[in-house]
């Protein structure tokens, strides 16, 4: 069976227009940060060594630190699927991530994001 595309696209190649979408609307980079930290387990240093190494996304989260586990208070549409009910573990997990900007971008409190 087929990857889809989004698997082995570089992590470093959407990073920017995560940060776009949300400037946009008045929010981050730093805030796209927190979001991706918050998710992955990832802090600055180890966010920037993705980056410079051109990781895809599948290689993205199968090195991070640690999903958090409140991921599955994550709920709602995002490019009309139910992110909850994704059985695709790692389209799951990027679709986590496309929620959660997507959420910033919405103006969404930082605490309701974060789910806190």
């Amino acid at each position: 069976m087929k990857k889809p595309k989004i698997f082995t696209m570089s992590f470093a190649s959407v990073y920017p227009l995560y940060i776009q979408k949300v400037e946009k609307k008045g929010r981050t980079k730093d805030e796209v940060d927190e979001v991706i930290y918050w998710l992955t387990g990832y802090d600055q240093t180890s966010l920037q060594q993705q980056i410079d190494n051109r990781v895809d996304f599948e290689v993205f989260f199968k090195e991070a630190p640690q999903i958090n586990p409140n991921v599955t208070m994550i709920k709602g549409l995002i490019c009309g699927y139910r992110v909850e009910e994704i059985e695709d573990e790692l389209m799951q997990k990027i679709r986590y991530m496309d929620k959660l900007v997507d959420e910033l971008a919405k103006g969404k409190s930082m605490e309701k994001i974060l789910r806190k």
